[in-house]
């Protein structure tokens, strides 16, 4: 199958992929952001879970540590973060299953996670890359399966907006622009979810996330 590379790197530009964690770690509340994720996720009787778009591994290692019960599984299109991530899993001894993923179609079977996380991944992708994401999210859980996504979401009022916009100049219009339009719960209907509801909202340095329960079944 042709592989999908025209990908958008976590900074932008490959070279500063090595600065991601560093950026994080003085820009955004990450470990609080992430937290709240897996807090809304209710992992305690989950087995297998997914961090889409998974990058250095920072949230599966959470989860981890967190839920030692639950098998996790970590999947990115970048070969270069997912090295970064499997050494730090290497230096935390965590049994962590990393993935590349071809930006087409998951490397797991049908129905096969209970639940699926993804932190500040559907920014990076357009329109159609957002339903073809969702759309194999949505194949590869359970049918009582659920996604919850922490993203950039619609911005409270046109100061916002602006503000955000500077954002958008260096991560670029067109795979921003359903999110701070609010669109994420609308694509993922789209996508053949039954249920996309946004659950809280921070405003950080960069502008507003959003959190966002989406449901296979009702």
């Amino acid at each position: 199958m042709k592989k999908d590379n025209d990908f958008i790197p976590a900074l932008k530009f490959q070279w500063l992929t090595k600065y991601f964690d560093f950026f994080l770690n003085y820009t955004m509340p990450e470990k609080r952001l992430k937290l709240e994720l897996i807090k809304q996720a209710k992992l305690s009787e989950a087995k297998y879970v997914l961090d889409f778009g998974c990058g250095t591994g920072t949230l599966a290692m959470m989860i981890k540590s967190l839920h030692k019960q639950v098998r996790i599984f970590g999947v990115d299109v970048d070969k270069k973060i997912l090295e970064i991530a499997q050494k730090k899993l290497d230096v935390a001894d965590l049994d962590i299953n990393l993935s590349l993923y071809d930006g087409l179609t998951l490397p797991y079977e049908s129905k096969s996670f209970d639940k699926v996380l993804s932190s500040l991944v559907f920014h990076h992708l357009n329109r159609e890359k957002k339903i073809n994401a969702l759309k194999e999210i949505y194949r590869v859980l359970k049918d009582d399966g659920e996604l919850y996504i922490l993203d950039f979401g619609k911005a409270p009022n046109i100061l916002v907006r602006i503000l955000f916009m500077f954002w958008q100049i260096f991560d670029g219009f067109s795979n921003t622009n359903d999110n701070i339009l609010g669109l994420i719960p609308n694509i993922a209907i789209e996508a053949g979810f039954s249920k996309a509801t946004e659950t809280k909202k921070t405003m950080t340095f960069f502008g507003p996330l959003s959190y966002y329960t989406v449901k296979k079944l009702n």
